[in-house]
């Protein structure tokens, strides 16, 4: 599973013109599965994303985690982010999970986010999406499980 985190002043997600989801200071997560991933995947970012200091405190530029300062979420779903260019000029998408489990593990990574009790906003899986977002730093990070 990959998860490309950016630390956002805003974020919002629009699909055929309609606001889908919106946050404000917080983490916008674009979320890739690929077809060996499983909830112990999920397990692991949601607690990784979580927790990771990525906040400013009192002139530190990262002190904080999104649970400290009550952050807000932004979870998309991206199978992009398992597109390989190594070959040609098409990406290969081989290694992403068939759309039933990752729309599974996607519902999923969302319903434990929801848990840790911070705001989480979602785009719509599968779905053609405009993401708009204002990075905060800039801030940007791949984690993979």
């Amino acid at each position: 599973m990959k998860a490309l985190i950016q630390r956002v002043s805003n974020a919002k997600v629009s699909i055929d013109g309609q606001t889908k989801g919106q946050i404000n200071k917080g983490i916008l997560i674009f979320l890739g599965i690929g077809h060996e991933d499983s909830e112990k995947d999920i397990e692991y970012l949601v607690d990784k994303i979580t927790q990771l200091r990525i906040f400013a405190h009192k002139g530190k530029p990262m002190d904080k985690s999104i649970i400290d300062i009550n952050g807000e979420l932004l979870i998309i779903s991206q199978f992009t982010l398992y597109g390989s260019t190594k070959k040609g000029r098409r990406p290969d998408f081989g290694e992403a999970a068939d759309p039933a489990k990752a729309k599974n593990l996607y519902e999923t990574f969302i319903d434990k986010c929801e848990t840790t009790g911070l705001k989480v906003e979602t785009g719509e899986f599968a779905a053609m999406m405009d993401v708009s977002l204002t990075n905060d730093g800039p801030v940007t990070f791949m984690l993979e499980s």
